[in-house]
C-alpha cells in the first residue's frame, strides 16, 4: 500500500471512529464496530491503528492542519493580523465540504478530550506537532535555525495559543450562539484573536513584518 493511500484509508477510518465516539462514547464504542462503519476487517483496523482511541488521532490533527497551512505560506512582509484575515476569509470560501465537515469532527472531538483522557492523548499529539511546525515557521522568520533556544521558546508559547484557542473556539462553535460566541466563530475576529495572542505570547517577537 501506497503511503498516499495508507494516509487516505487511516482518515476514513478516523472520520467513521469520530462519528461513533460522538454519537455514543468512546467506551460503548468498540474496534468491531469502527470496522463495521467503514467496511474493514477488524483485523485491519489494528493493523492502522493501536487502539480504539487512536483512531481519532488523523482527525484531531485536522483541528490545526488548516491553520498550519496558513501559517506556512506566511510572507515576511506581511503582519500575522493582515495574512490571517486574508487567508482564512479565502478559505472559508474555498474549502471542501469533506474538509469543512472534518474540522467539525475534529471540534467534537476535541470538545470530547474534556472528558476522555485518551482521546485527550490525540490532541496533545496533534498540538506538540504544531510546536513542531511553529519551530520551523518562526526560525525562518527570525533567521534562526529552528532547534534555537529563543526560536523553540516562542514555538511553545504560539502553540499554546493555538491549543488554547481552538478548544476556545470548538466550545463556543458547538454551542452555538452566546456570549462571546461571535468574537471566537466570525473568521475575522478569530483571526485578530490568534494574531493578538501569538504577539502577546511571544513578546511581540512574532507578528510585525520582516523587512
Amino acid at each position: 500500500m501506497s503511503e498516499r493511500r495508507r494516509t487516505r484509508l487511516r482518515l476514513e477510518i478516523s472520520r467513521e471512529a469520530a462519528r461513533l465516539f460522538w454519537k455514543q462514547g468512546v467506551a460503548a464504542t468498540s474496534g468491531d464496530q469502527i470496522a463495521d462503519a467503514v467496511g474493514l476487517s477488524t483485523r485491519t483496523i489494528w493493523r492502522h491503528f493501536r487502539s480504539k482511541e487512536a483512531c481519532a488521532e488523523p482527525i484531531v490533527m485536522q483541528g490545526v492542519v488548516t491553520l498550519m497551512s496558513v501559517l506556512h505560506s506566511w510572507p515576511k512582509d506581511s503582519s500575522l493580523e493582515d495574512h490571517l484575515a486574508g487567508e482564512l476569509v479565502r478559505l472559508q470560501y474555498e474549502t471542501r465540504p469533506v474538509d469543512l465537515a472534518d474540522e467539525m469532527l475534529a471540534m467534537k472531538m476535541i470538545r470530547l478530550a474534556d472528558t476522555e483522557p485518551a482521546l485527550r492523548t490525540a490532541w496533545l499529539m496533534a498540538c506538540d506537532q504544531t510546536e513542531q511546525q511553529m519551530r520551523v515557521i518562526i526560525g525562518d522568520r527570525l533567521g534562526r535555525p529552528a532547534g534555537d533556544l529563543e526560536v523553540r521558546l516562542h514555538a511553545a508559547a504560539a502553540a499554546a495559543v493555538v491549543r488554547v484557542l481552538d478548544e476556545q473556539i470548538g466550545v463556543a462553535f458547538l454551542a452555538g450562539a452566546g456570549a462571546g460566541a461571535t468574537e471566537l466563530t466570525d473568521v475575522k475576529a478569530a483571526a485578530r484573536r490568534f494574531a493578538h495572542a501569538i504577539r502577546t505570547a511571544t513578546g511581540g517577537a512574532v507578528g510585525d513584518p520582516i523587512a
